[in-house]
């Protein structure tokens, strides 16, 4: 799954459109190296998050097309 789809599904980022804006201003790195929207995501992967002066890593657990809100936590676990 693309890197943008899987942020705005797990709603670590509420639009896809934020979410690849994100990815081509250099914001979201993957396991160390900053990555472009079409990044495919796998289980396992470490994702770096910066929002102006924070930062947010997380490990991801699960790849799916569609999570209802309730599971959306559960396809990442922030370290």
């Amino acid at each position: 799954m693309r890197l943008d789809k899987w942020l705005k599904v797990s709603r670590l980022i509420k639009r896809r459109t934020v979410a690849n804006e994100a990815c081509d201003n250099g914001r979201i790195s993957a396991n160390g190296r900053p990555v472009k929207a079409s990044y495919d995501v796998k289980a396992g992967d470490e994702l770096e998050l910066k929002f102006g002066d924070r930062s947010v890593r997380v490990e991801v657990l699960s790849v799916a097309e569609i999570v209802g809100k309730a599971d959306a936590g559960a396809m990442y676990k922030q370290l």
